[in-house]
């Protein structure tokens, strides 16, 4: 039996996923290799988000609404610089459980993105919409290896923000977040950035094409960290979340405990009462 399972661990492949809970299927994304709980649809599809045959984050996606629900990153100690010469990807098992299970550059001919549109957003929806701008779940500045940094240029990783938000208050939280993390985080720090069900649609050829999240929010967890900051930096650790209005005005980020965050996006989210982003609220077990 031992020889078995080791014979079948080695031939997992990822990309559509049915859970998270192996190495090669995004486990170490997750804290504690558990991903956010209490999520009512079961039309969701879970991603390994894979680059050069290497697991790099986790992505829950709607592929009705053509975005994801959140992605879930280890945070990599980073100089905050963003790269935007990468090809834009997207998930070839979304459309096909027998293609890749890397992500892929979407292909030079246009004609060819038919193939899966079906199933995610593709360049077509984001082309001609000057109001939005692609705001990445797991940002491009939260991560310094080049692979890592690559693979966050997937649209299964990106959702339509209001360019207001996204160039203002978004871009400054993650920027913040990078710094705080970067200057007192010891240990690892995993994060989970994610969406509340939409107000506005994209539409494209007169179809609804790719939902608009309402609000963005997100959390971080460290449980090693720096003990001698200052109380102002403290008091956010080991956990802390935030979230913000993907509009215009009144648009900025309000940074809050765990607790608080859950408690905003039970009302605004299809979920049920034990929902949780961090296993045991990132408080470790010893």
């Amino acid at each position: 039996m031992i020889v078995l399972t080791s014979v079948v661990l080695q031939g997992v492949q990822a990309g559509v996923v049915s859970d998270f809970n192996h190495a090669e299927r995004c486990k170490d994304s997750l804290y504690m290799g558990t991903p956010p709980r209490g999520y009512l649809s079961n039309t969701f599809k879970k991603i390994c988000q894979r680059y050069e045959d290497k697991p790099r984050y986790a992505t829950v996606y709607d592929p009705r609404r053509h975005i994801p629900i959140y992605s879930a990153y280890t945070f990599k100690k980073s100089d905050g610089e963003k790269k935007v010469d990468f090809p834009w990807m997207f998930e070839p098992q979304l459309a096909s459980e027998k293609s890749s299970s890397n992500m892929e550059p979407f292909p030079q001919s246009t004609s060819m993105h038919m193939n899966f549109e079906d199933t995610q957003a593709v360049l077509e929806d984001y082309a001609d919409v000057v109001q939005y701008e692609r705001g990445q779940l797991n940002p491009d500045e939260h991560q310094a290896d080049p692979m890592d940094k690559v693979s966050t240029y997937s649209l299964t990783n990106v959702v339509p923000q209001i360019r207001e938000f996204n160039l203002g208050p978004w871009a400054e939280h993650q920027d913040i977040i990078r710094k705080r993390l970067n200057n007192y985080c010891r240990g690892k720090a995993f994060v989970v950035t994610g969406v509340t069900t939409s107000g506005h649609t994209i539409r494209r050829s007169n179809m609804d094409r790719v939902a608009v999240p309402e609000y963005m929010w997100s959390a971080y967890c460290c449980t090693e960290f720096d003990q001698n900051a200052p109380y102002f930096v403290r008091y956010k650790f080991p956990v802390f979340g935030a979230y913000g209005l993907n509009d215009r005005v009144n648009n900025q980020m309000v940074e809050v405990p765990l607790k608080n965050l859950e408690k905003f996006l039970k009302g605004r989210m299809e979920v049920d009462k034990n929902f949780q982003i961090f296993y045991n609220d990132c408080v470790p077990d010893n």
